[in-house]
C-alpha cells in the first residue's frame, strides 16, 4: 500500500447529499428527506434555511434520549434501488434508515472482483446488517453466507432479497455471534474466496457475547485467515469505529493476510455534496484484492 485514498460513491440515483454543515447533514432517501447529526460537519451549510425546511425528518435529542421528528408525512418505509437490486428503507431508532449509501463504491468493487472469478465463489458477509452487500454479490454470481447477530436484521435482509428477484438458494442466512460462527466453520473445514465485514465499535451477539473493537477485531481477523481459500479473491473491512484510522485497518488487514499475492488499499469512504461538491468523509476502509 502506497497511499491512503478516498472513495466516494457517486453511482446513486436513490439518494443524495444534499447538503451538510452546522453538525448536521441533509440527505434524500428515495421519496424521503431527513437532517441527521454529523460530527465532521463543522464547516457552514451552503444551502438556506428554506431547503433544510423542506426535509421530512430529523433526528434529534428529546428529552433524554434520540429519535426522530417527523416534520412533513412521508411513508412509514419505502423501495430504493441501487444498480438494479431493491431494498426496503425506513427510519429506525438508530438513525439509520437501513442502508449505508457510502459503502456504494465498495459494493461495485466486490461486484467486480466476483466477476473476476471463473467460477462460482463463496462469500461470506459479517455484521451484515440489511444486507445490500449480500445482494450484490449474489447478483453477481457468488454463493452467499449472510452473518448477523440481529434476527431482526436479518429478516429484514431476506425481504430485500425477494424485492430484488435474487434466487432464494442465492444467500445463506445466518443469525450467530461473527467470532463463535467462523471458529465453527474452520472446524468444519469451510472456506470461502471473499469476506466482507463492518464491525461496530461495541456490539453484542446473539447470546450476549460483548464486541469491543480494539480487542475483538484483531483476533477476528486472524480467525477469518483460517477459513480463507487457498485462492482467495477479495477481503474488506469497513468500520465506523472513530478511534479507529485507515491506517490501522490496513496494517492489521496486511499482518493477517501475510504471504498471499494482492493488492492492498485503504482510505476514507466519502459522499459528495450536491449542494457545493465538498467531500464527507464518513467511514474508513481497507481492501485486499488477489493479484
Amino acid at each position: 500500500m502506497k497511499t491512503l485514498s478516498l472513495l466516494t460513491s457517486d453511482n446513486w440515483h436513490d439518494y443524495a447529499l444534499l447538503d451538510s454543515g452546522n453538525g448536521r447533514k441533509l440527505e434524500r432517501f428515495g421519496p424521503v428527506t431527513v437532517i441527521r447529526p454529523e460530527s465532521e460537519a463543522l464547516w457552514q451549510p451552503k444551502l438556506d434555511a428554506k431547503a433544510w425546511e423542506a426535509a421530512h425528518a430529523i433526528y434529534e435529542y428529546q428529552g433524554k434520549g434520540e429519535n426522530w421528528r417527523k416534520l412533513k408525512p412521508h411513508p412509514e418505509t419505502w423501495m430504493m434501488s441501487y444498480q438494479g437490486l431493491r431494498f426496503k428503507a425506513q427510519l429506525t431508532p438508530f438513525r439509520h434508515v437501513g442502508v449505508f449509501p457510502e459503502h456504494g463504491a465498495q459494493w461495485d468493487w466486490i461486484a467486480e472482483q466476483i466477476k473476476r472469478s471463473t467460477e462460482q465463489p463463496r462469500v461470506l458477509n459479517l455484521f451484515a446488517y440489511t444486507g445490500v452487500a449480500s445482494l450484490v454479490a449474489a447478483k453477481a454470481g457468488a454463493k452467499v453466507t449472510h452473518l448477523d447477530a440481529s434476527k431482526a436484521s436479518v429478516d429484514w435482509a431476506k425481504e430485500n432479497q425477494t424485492a430484488s428477484q435474487l434466487a432464494p438458494d442465492s444467500i445463506r442466512w445466518i443469525i450467530d455471534d461473527a467470532l463463535k460462527f467462523v471458529r465453527r466453520e474452520a472446524r468444519r473445514g469451510a472456506h470461502y474466496e471473499g469476506i466482507i465485514m463492518d464491525p461496530p465499535a461495541f456490539g453484542r451477539g446473539s447470546q450476549g457475547q460483548v464486541w469491543q473493537f480494539a480487542e475483538s477485531f484483531p483476533v477476528l481477523l486472524q480467525e477469518c485467515r483460517t477459513i480463507l481459500a487457498p485462492k482467495p479473491l477479495f477481503f474488506l473491512v469497513t468500520t465506523y469505529d472513530t478511534r479507529s484510522s485507515a491506517l490501522m485497518l490496513a496494517n492489521t488487514l496486511g499482518d493477517s493476510l501475510a504471504g498471499l499475492p494482492g493488492e492492498l488499499e485503504a482510505g476514507e469512504q466519502t459522499l459528495r455534496e450536491q449542494s457545493a461538491g465538498r467531500l464527507l468523509s464518513t467511514s474508513i476502509y481497507a481492501r485486499w484484492s488477489a493479484k
